[in-house]
């Protein structure tokens, strides 16, 4: 099946043309790339969060390879939900599964299902695939929705794709697709965000787990990041590095409600 846009037009322009005009301002044109095992990245509109965007995939090498964690925000299908084939479509064109490497980590989580309604609506990694497309042509993906705030299977699923990135023949960069703290003041918004980036940085996914509850961040996907930091260590990862962090409010004016984002590579 070939997975339709579901917010071309609202999250980011649906026709080609502006939508590559906008990439190139976000992206760096002379980018200083370094190999990356895994990255946070937001998925706000472009308008509000193309910038942070824009500087965390500038500084990586984008593999032919992603695996794309997001939150689910909408509620539909398997809390821990991975599209096994098919394709993504974009305005800029399609992005397929790979279904190889979708299956090794179907089978290596039993926690996850093979379940594309949980990826329907869901905008997180819809928004990521122009950035990827415009800095890997022939890249092919694999899509997980997470659904659970469990520490436990964020940890199973953190260990079983460290397995597979191991064991596959090519290079392979995890993403996690997530917003920071939502509609709080700018004031507020700024100190929960370093609270949560804080445990990021050291490499901490339990650390970030209990941050974001214990200090009420509504951190959207936090739990991508869990998984993803998780995976990351067992690889060896040693570095993270906070490549840009703004707010809405830095767009919008609005500093009474406002959401944060962050850009973070994983070395």
């Amino acid at each position: 099946m070939v997975r339709e846009p579901a917010v071309a037009g609202k999250f980011y322009s649906a026709n080609p043309e502006v939508l590559r005009s906008d990439l190139s301002s976000y992206l760096s044109p002379t980018p200083e790339r370094v190999f990356a095992l895994g990255c946070i990245a937001p998925h706000a509109g472009y308008m509000y969060s193309g910038r942070v965007a824009g500087a965390v995939f500038s500084s990586i090498e984008i593999p032919s390879r992603c695996i794309i964690l997001c939150p689910n925000h909408t509620g539909r299908g398997h809390a821990l939900a991975v599209m096994t084939e098919g394709a993504w479509r974009t305005p800029l064109g399609e992005v397929a599964i790979d279904a190889e490497l979708a299956a090794r980590v179907l089978k290596s989580c039993p926690a996850l299902a093979d379940d594309s309604a949980a990826h329907r609506f869901e905008h997180a990694i819809e928004v990521e695939l122009p950035f990827l497309q415009a800095l890997s042509p022939g890249l092919q993906i694999v899509p997980i929705a997470v659904g659970t705030s469990s520490l436990q299977l964020l940890e199973d699923l953190g260990r079983a794709l460290a397995e597979v990135v191991r064991s596959s023949p090519c290079e392979v960069l995890m993403i996690a697709s997530s917003d920071m703290n939502h509609y709080e003041d700018d004031d507020t918004t700024r100190i929960k965000d370093h609270k949560a980036i804080k445990p990021i940085l050291a490499l901490d996914p339990r650390g970030l787990y209990e941050t974001v509850i214990n200090e009420s961040i509504s951190m959207c996907g936090f739990g991508p990041a869990v998984a993803m930091l998780t995976a990351t260590k067992l690889l060896g990862a040693t570095s993270a590095e906070l490549m840009q962090y703004a707010t809405s409010a830095e767009t919008s004016g609005d500093k009474e409600m406002c959401v944060g984002y962050a850009g973070i590579r994983i070395r």
